[in-house]
């Protein structure tokens, strides 16, 4: 049968059509021995060689002879099932791959955010799992603290002239960021009023609720999902949102020293 003809596998009642190349990739295989029909287990019915085994699990074992990756869904939970159908069908690349499950499974970023509102101030706290995610939040949160221009200072204008002095929120850790807005009464001359303005809105809010809202909105925009609600603490009442986002099983390559195009027959013709 040539490499470029076109085969029917049944699998488990599951019909697959592909090319004769595509499942010789490798010659040690059970695959490549069932193409050259020198394994007895597989037989040729109604035009079509009958596999008894799992079609659902063989659609992934297809997708990889294709690309030489392994790449499940989400919410895939079969891995020792289809690993023991590559053994199987003998693919060891294949089952190299599935042995490094820790990277197969989906794993679930975490963030946390605790809001205090405290008079006419509203402190919060994120925490993350991921730093990657504390990286993002900081990069669109800038606080803005209302300060008095300079002019205010050389000239006794009344009321004082203020300006805005952007920063970022405070990183106690590679894992958490911390700001505050509102208004500080503690100031002697007037009241300074801290700002929150979180990109991509251009908006700069000083009631904390609405801040808390924005916050919230921009993790659910990154594909967060909010789990629980809950007050740490009946003292300071401290409002606790633990959000939940599953990042996507890594797409594992396949060691490119293989060379899984050399049948059997060329190996021979190479060592006459």
């Amino acid at each position: 049968m040539s490499s470029q003809e076109l085969v029917t596998l049944n699998v488990g009642g599951k019909i697959f059509t592909t090319r004769c190349s595509t499942i010789k990739q490798f010659p040690a295989s059970r695959l490549t021995r069932m193409m050259e029909g020198t394994d007895q287990e597989f037989k040729m019915v109604g035009g079509q060689i009958f596999v008894d085994r799992d079609g659902m699990l063989f659609s992934f074992i297809l997708d990889f002879l294709r690309t030489h990756q392994l790449l499940l869904p989400a919410d895939f939970s079969d891995y020792l099932r289809l690993q023991r159908e590559a053994l199987f069908y003998e693919l060891d690349p294949l089952v190299d791959l599935l042995n490094q499950e820790d990277r197969l499974l989906p794993r679930p970023a975490l963030v946390e955010v605790q809001f205090l509102s405290r008079n006419t101030q509203a402190f919060f706290r994120v925490f993350g799992s991921c730093s990657k995610t504390i990286e993002m939040l900081t990069g669109r949160i800038t606080v803005f603290v209302e300060q008095p221009s300079a002019l205010t200072w050389s000239s006794n204008s009344f009321p004082p002239q203020m300006t805005l002095l952007p920063l970022p929120p405070q990183r106690p850790s590679y894992h958490d960021l911390v700001f505050w807005c509102g208004s500080d009464n503690t100031t002697d001359n007037q009241t300074g009023v801290r700002y929150v303005s979180i990109k991509p809105d251009n908006r700069k809010l000083a009631n904390g609720t609405n801040v808390l809202g924005l916050l919230i909105d921009t993790l659910l925009m990154e594909g967060f999902h909010l789990v629980s609600t809950r007050t740490s603490s009946s003292e300071d009442k401290t409002e606790c949102y633990s959000f939940e986002r599953i990042k996507r099983p890594e797409v594992l390559t396949m060691n490119k020293t293989l060379k899984p195009e050399t049948t059997l027959s060329e190996q021979s013709q190479k060592k006459k």
